[in-house]
């Protein structure tokens, strides 16, 4: 049997739309030949979640979106249809929602429940309304974002402003502020460098006082402990009653000083006629002169007051009836 050629242009037009079918099922990750079971979850909205994305449980891909279906005319919900690609238990109080990553595509996250009942392909997932980290970033970055439109129209109506009050002088003397700005950094970072500024030479003079001040470390805790030392026994010494010791040995040394004055100026007292009495001071003076004139003719003339002959003694001299010179020894002779 003959073949013609139209017959064989639709047979393989019929093959090449089963392929086309099959590799797009495969391709959204949907198994070809195996019934895969499915879940069903309802969302009010989708945002930017699309057919073939993925459905994940702590991170893990567990299956993919396969379908839409709106519930009613007004749809008031949306219908999504999830195939599992991994046979897990999810408990039947998980929730799911739609969240997305900052770069990637949209997808749903189930968050599992602590329920030890878990769902059957066909059943229906729990929804939550919230839209996940970044959905929530973007609900709260897109009133800042509008602020700051706002705020970089009003900074260009400013500068706009600005450039048209600026006249050329005004322009010139911002130049040679900038100029003088300039400058000064530079003289800023001469004093600030590492080598040979004057923060660095001060910072090195620190560092030296901090390592003679760790060097000495020993000595300086010694220093303390003696004074920690000292200060404990001055507060353990009995200051008080050797201040009141002393303060009673004044007071006597006080009254007797009172009392040896009084005796002294009274002339009628012992101590005053010794001082006051001039017949006694002569008679002192005398008794002083005779002592001085004995002594010296003992020591002139000692053979007068020891005598030891065995022949005899001879006459002696006169006696001294004045002090001797004291610088010479009179010898008589025969002595």
């Amino acid at each position: 049997m003959k073949i013609n050629n139209e017959t064989k242009v639709g047979i393989l037009a019929v093959v090449a739309i089963v392929l086309l079918v099959l590799g797009f099922n495969f391709l959204k990750g949907a198994k070809v030949f195996n019934k895969q079971p499915a879940l069903y979850a309802v969302f009010k909205d989708l945002g930017s979640l699309e057919k073939s994305n993925v459905v994940k449980i702590n991170g893990l891909p567990i299956g993919t979106v396969y379908n839409f279906t709106p519930t009613n005319k007004e749809v008031d919900g949306i219908i999504v249809e999830i195939h599992l690609n991994r046979d897990v238990a999810i408990p039947d109080n998980s929730v799911a929602f739609i969240d997305a990553s900052l770069v990637g595509a949209s997808y749903i996250k189930i968050e599992k429940g602590p329920s030890n009942t878990y769902l059957q392909p066909g059943d229906t997932l729990n929804t939550s309304l919230s839209g996940g980290i970044i959905a929530d970033l973007k609900t709260q970055l897109t009133p800042t974002i509008t602020r700051v439109n706002d705020v970089a129209d009003s900074l260009k109506m400013v500068l706009g402003s600005v450039n048209q009050i600026f006249d050329p002088n005004t322009n010139h003397n911002l130049q040679d502020m900038i100029a003088s700005l300039a400058v000064s950094s530079a003289h800023l970072q001469r004093l600030l460098n590492a080598e040979s500024g004057l923060v660095s030479q001060a910072v090195g003079n620190l560092n030296n006082v901090t390592g003679n001040l760790a060097r000495n470390n020993e000595q300086i805790t010694s220093s303390i402990r003696n004074i920690e030392l000292t200060t404990a026994n001055l507060a353990n010494a009995p200051i008080k009653q050797t201040i009141a010791g002393l303060q009673a040995t004044v007071d006597q040394l006080k009254n007797t000083i009172t009392a040896l004055d009084a005796n002294v100026n009274n002339p009628n007292g012992t101590v005053g006629r010794l001082l006051n009495d001039q017949q006694l001071y002569n008679q002192l003076q005398k008794s002083a002169l005779s002592l001085e004139i004995l002594l010296d003719d003992v020591r002139v003339h000692p053979k007068r007051y020891v005598n030891i002959s065995l022949f005899g003694g001879r006459k002696g001299a006169e006696p001294l009836t004045s002090p001797s010179a004291k610088d010479t020894v009179i010898i008589t002779e025969g002595d």
